[in-house]
């Protein structure tokens, strides 16, 4: 029995996700059509709607179309694993949703005497959001994160981060300088080498890959800019971009 195709505007009445939307999935290889009639018409089965539910997942969870793409194109994509990460996200996005709300009804009862900024903290949420792209972006960068996180107790995670913060804190305090300068391009090596110790070997492409997400992830570019002061984010990811194009070894 041959599997019935769905063309775009059933796809779109079933989903919610305009044909206009679908055709850029395609033209940027996040979602192929099972088929494409003699008219030039795209059709959908029922394996690129599973595609296209894990895509809408990960968007609902902020994730770019770029890094979707690297996690459901990953040669050892689970379906299974994947939708506990999910369920993991939307807990923790849950509990900080239901921070806030309870420290803006505090807010209303007491004023704004009430103050308590732990409650925008989300470095636990991004904490695993960065575990999730490694895990399918850098399959054996993920591994070599996981064997180094066995000994780790969040004491030292916390202090790692703070470490790491600290990187980005002294580099904002050379953006008098050009992204060129030795001295900010000994400050990125030192950062490679901070994640390589710790986290993963950091291969240029990857420090490169780090250093689009420092500015296109809005949560990492609020972090860092909060450590090295307005900016820092994009004159890290300028400074990297110089590092990684440049014959250093």
């Amino acid at each position: 029995m041959t599997e019935k195709l769905m063309p775009v505007h059933k796809v779109a009445k079933l989903t919610g996700v305009t044909a206009r939307t679908l055709h850029y999935y395609d033209e940027i290889g996040l979602l192929k059509p099972a088929a494409i009639t003699e008219a030039g018409y795209r059709m959908y089965d029922d394996t690129a709607l599973g595609r296209l539910q894990n895509i809408l997942l990960f968007r609902e969870l902020q994730f770019p179309l770029k890094e979707i793409k690297v996690i459901l194109d990953s040669p050892d994509f689970d379906p299974q694993e994947a939708l506990a990460q999910q369920i993991k996200l939307l807990e923790l996005q849950y509990k900080h949703i239901g921070e806030l709300i309870a420290f803006i009804r505090e807010i209303q009862n007491k004023g704004a005497a009430a103050m308590n900024f732990d409650v925008f903290d989300k470095s636990e949420i991004e904490k695993y959001e960065a575990e999730v792209k490694a895990r399918w972006g850098n399959t054996k960068a993920y591994q070599e994160y996981r064997e180094k996180d066995i000994a780790r107790n969040k004491d030292s995670h916390d202090k790692l981060a703070n470490q790491l913060m600290t990187m980005f804190s002294k580099l904002g305090e050379l953006k008098r300088l050009t992204p060129d300068a030795d001295e900010v391009q000994k400050k990125i090596s030192a950062l490679q080498q901070f994640i390589t110790n710790h986290y993963y070997v950091c291969t240029d492409e990857i420090l490169c890959g780090l250093g689009e997400m420092y500015v296109c992830d809005e949560r990492f570019r609020n972090n860092i800019d909060k450590a090295g002061g307005e900016g820092t984010a994009d004159f890290v990811k300028q400074a990297i971009a110089i590092y990684c194009n440049k014959s250093h070894k």
